[in-house]
């Protein structure tokens, strides 16, 4: 049976991905420490400090791709403005690469909007002592 000091670690495991906004690599690097540390006190622990890992992990692969690919279009943006080339898809649009560098940035937005929803749900569900797992996970840890 699980105790409520069990459901607090647990929800500390999730809550610990928001470390990744203090410093570099934070939502990753904390909750592997919190489950390392916790991790043989019980399954509970265990698999939901598997889950926070791998989340984070995950999410941070899916946020580097889509920033490689937010930084081709803005760099293609500044050299066509630079160079005074006109990008046309098929409209009337001046500089299309500018249209694709806001898209992809804002696509960045709502994936970390997601994020931090994700983590909250996950944080509650443990604190209630349920099981969770995070959709769109890389199980990197099995």
């Amino acid at each position: 049976m699980k105790t409520n000091n069990e459901n607090t670690n647990a929800f500390l495991m999730h809550i610990s991905s928001f470390a990744g906004y203090l410093f570099p690599l934070g939502s990753i690097i904390t909750p592997l420490v919190l489950w390392q540390t916790q991790k043989d006190r019980s399954t509970f622990l265990d698999e939901h400090g598997k889950e926070a890992v791998n989340f984070n992990i995950s999410f941070a692969l899916y946020i580097f791709i889509l920033s490689a690919s937010f930084f081709s279009f803005f760099f293609g943006s500044i050299f066509d403005i630079f160079n005074g080339v006109d990008i046309d898809f098929g409209g009337d649009h001046s500089y299309g690469g500018l249209f694709g560098f806001f898209g992809v940035a804002s696509l960045v937005g709502v994936v970390t909007l997601i994020k931090i929803a994700l983590i909250i749900i996950a944080a509650m569900k443990a604190n209630n002592g349920e099981k969770y797992e995070y959709p769109f996970t890389i199980n990197f840890i099995k």
